[in-house]
């Protein structure tokens, strides 16, 4: 069978280009499916432009989650069938219209989903999740705050935070933004201007910060950090401050953001009895096992659907991407086959 995908070297948008490519036989635990929906994922930016530790050597094919249809099951698969709809998460790849897939990255799409909302799940929810409980450690009516809360992480990380009876503080990049997070049930939303720190002392109440999912970087990251309460913790998950509009990164800026990012001292850590977390979902990608424990957990959670905010044609990927790194969208971002 013959895939469409995007390929490219890393280092400039401009580079990606629609390619067809013959899919190799089947692995016996593979599934081949016909993908309907590609998710976008900041990931992906990096990679594109070769500023991602992860990203494959040489010609790739970028993307870290899709949605399809099975056509065809390997001898040892279980559990799956040629005409289930699924969605699925894979190391880079998900930018092309068919793939074989490991079985073990392949989910069962939720009743009532369309191939769009299963494309907006894996990713942004599993971010959300490990970061707050297991990173987060999450505890019963704590203080979140949640950077590009009207975002697909975002959006989740509400949803499960308010799980706990959490009280949310989310931020966003332009008051347009601002209705989305009331719908969503953050209890304040502020905007990330240069009165910052003093929105959220008032956005907080008193109340002491106890979780920030951060994804932002420089004087926003710092001024979060320096509101944590005794045993706060600081979750960074993505730097969208190195991110820009255009087809290659611009590298003077990068430079600049780069010398000047907030510096933390370990022993400042331990004065302040706060922690500083990393995470990357790469990581959790060769946790299968643990993958899986965290999606059942979630699914007990009743969390209701993704938030689709923004649908682009197979032949449109490139404005797609452009949309994406202008922090104009809101939800999740996906391109439709």
């Amino acid at each position: 069978m013959v895939a469409k995908r995007y390929e490219l070297k890393a280092g400039s948008l401009a580079n990606m280009q629609l390619k067809e490519r013959e899919l190799p036989d089947l692995a016996p635990h593979e599934a081949r499916v016909a993908v309907k929906a590609i998710g976008l994922n900041f990931a992906d930016i990096f990679a594109i432009w070769g500023l991602y530790g992860a990203t494959p050597e040489g010609v790739f094919t970028p993307g870290l989650e899709f949605s399809g249809e099975v056509l065809e099951v390997g001898a040892d698969v279980e559990g799956l069938a040629v005409g289930d709809k699924v969605m699925g998460v894979t190391r880079f790849g998900a930018y092309t219209s068919h793939i074989n897939m490991d079985q073990r990255y392949l989910i069962h799409l939720p009743k009532g989903w369309s191939y769009e909302e299963g494309a907006s799940y894996l990713v942004q929810v599993l971010t959300a999740y490990y970061g707050l409980k297991f990173l987060g450690n999450i505890q019963e009516n704590q203080q979140v705050l949640v950077h590009s809360a009207a975002g697909g992480v975002g959006i989740w990380a509400n949803r499960i935070a308010k799980q706990y009876g959490a009280y949310t503080v989310g931020t966003v990049g332009n008051a347009s933004k601002l209705p989305l997070l009331e719908k969503e049930g953050y209890d304040r939303g502020i905007v990330r201007s240069k009165s910052f720190a003093k929105d959220l002392d008032k956005a907080l109440g008193g109340r002491e910060l106890n979780i920030v999912m951060e994804c932002i970087g420089g004087r926003i990251f710092r001024e979060s950090y320096e509101r944590l309460g005794p045993q706060g913790r600081i979750v960074v998950y993505g730097s969208a401050r190195y991110a820009s509009v255009g087809k290659r990164p611009n590298y003077l800026k990068l430079l600049y953001y780069y010398l000047k990012r907030p510096k933390i001292d370990p022993q400042k850590l331990i004065e302040e009895n706060k922690a500083l977390m990393g995470f990357n979902l790469i990581w959790l990608y060769q946790q299968d096992v643990l993958m899986h424990q965290l999606l059942e957990e979630l699914s007990d959670m009743d969390l209701g659907k993704p938030h689709v905010g923004h649908v682009f044609a197979y032949d449109k990927l490139k404005e797609a991407i452009l949309l994406f790194q202008s922090g104009k969208t809101m939800g999740k971002v996906v391109v439709s086959i």
